[in-house]
């Protein structure tokens, strides 16, 4: 079972099972194309949070909780977790900004992406192709010699905040407090309305949590090694993803081609391609896409967990500054956003190599 997790039927199992979960929740009530989205996610959080206040899109959403209690889980019960920390903070809290703004803008995180085509949503190759350009741009840096630093052995209390922020979210999930201030808040209609039960979103991402933990599931990480040493092992799972949530639509009867209203999607295509590829250059020198992040602050990882603080702060900006995009389109501050973004990490690609 230990040597499972790292061969290629490992990973490809993985990927099977996280695509029909993803297309499962959906048709449990987790809105269409978007049966798991970290990116949506996390800003559904900041919005029941009241970091933003869109309406339409603030739910405590116990897939990001899962996720990352999962791994925990694993990595403790495997002897990996691994308190560690000090690798560039602020700069990886701005990485998460501008991946989340880049994702907004495109209206998904990479498995949105990839549920999206898989949904019918043609709109998603536009994305997919602005993903693996970023990727390849963040590529050709870390052949350059950027890189971070190295993260450094920390006290083991550090490693744990992630995991004790997560069950504060559950225990405001399940409790619903409410305050003078109007939190916890709900959405009461758009996306932040539709979700699965409880019980169902947060077992099925403690166990997708546990099985990425153990198989390093991670799309960017995926791209990102065919690029740079021609190794096919990640993305064989992202494929096998793609595949088993496709099937599991055509069997739901959720599978509905096209380009014109699609579910959360707006057909701006280049500003499709442009938020992605933002994306997933952040990604990219960050070292994971926004699901590993998450998975690695689950094994004591803090830099990831500074990475999906970024990204909570990115979707409390975006939505509270015109930025994230809506199935109307895209918004007055996206594109510029966007153009932003890239030039920060075209600038920390260039400054941050090692001589």
């Amino acid at each position: 079972m230990l040597s499972f997790f790292s061969t290629r039927k490992g990973i490809i199992v993985a990927g099977i099972l996280i695509g029909f979960f993803a297309s499962f929740l959906q048709k449990m009530g987790n809105p269409p194309n978007m049966g798991i989205c970290v990116a949506c996610m996390e800003r559904d959080i900041a919005g029941a949070l009241g970091l933003h206040r869109a309406a339409v899109v603030q739910y405590m959403r116990p897939e990001i909780i899962g996720f990352v209690l999962g791994a925990f889980i694993a990595a403790l019960i495997f002897k990996e977790f691994k308190s560690r920390t000090g690798s560039a903070p602020i700069i990886r809290f701005m990485l998460g900004f501008f991946a989340m703004i880049g994702s907004l803008v495109f209206l998904g995180c990479p498995w949105r992406m990839l549920l999206r085509l898989a949904g019918g949503d043609g709109n998603a190759i536009l994305g997919a192709l602005g993903l693996i350009a970023g990727v390849w741009i963040g590529v050709l840096f870390i052949k350059k010699g950027f890189s971070l630093g190295r993260s450094q052995k920390t006290y083991s209390i550090v490693g744990l905040i992630m995991p004790v922020i997560m069950i504060s979210f559950l225990l405001l999930l399940l409790f619903k407090p409410q305050l003078p201030s109007g939190a916890l808040f709900f959405s009461t209609e758009g996306p932040g309305s539709k979700y699965a039960s409880i019980a169902l979103s947060l077992g099925i991402a403690i166990i997708i949590g546990f099985i990425a933990q153990r198989t390093r599931f991670c799309t960017m990480g995926s791209i990102r090694d065919v690029i740079l040493i021609k190794d096919f092992h990640l993305i064989s799972g992202i494929i096998a993803m793609l595949i088993s949530a496709f099937i599991a639509n055509l069997v739901f009867n959720q599978f509905k081609p096209g380009f014109a209203e699609q579910p959360i999607a707006h057909t701006n295509h280049i500003w499709n391609f442009g938020g992605m590829l933002l994306a997933g250059l952040a990604f990219a020198l960050a070292g994971g896409c926004p699901g590993r992040q998450l998975f690695m602050s689950g094994e004591g990882n803090g830099d990831a967990s500074i990475f999906v603080l970024g990204m909570i702060g990115g979707a409390a900006f975006s939505h509270n500054f015109a930025i994230a995009s809506t199935p109307k389109g895209v918004d007055l501050w996206g594109p510029g956003a966007v153009i932003i973004g890239i030039i920060f990490c075209l600038v920390i690609g260039f400054t941050m190599r090692e001589k």
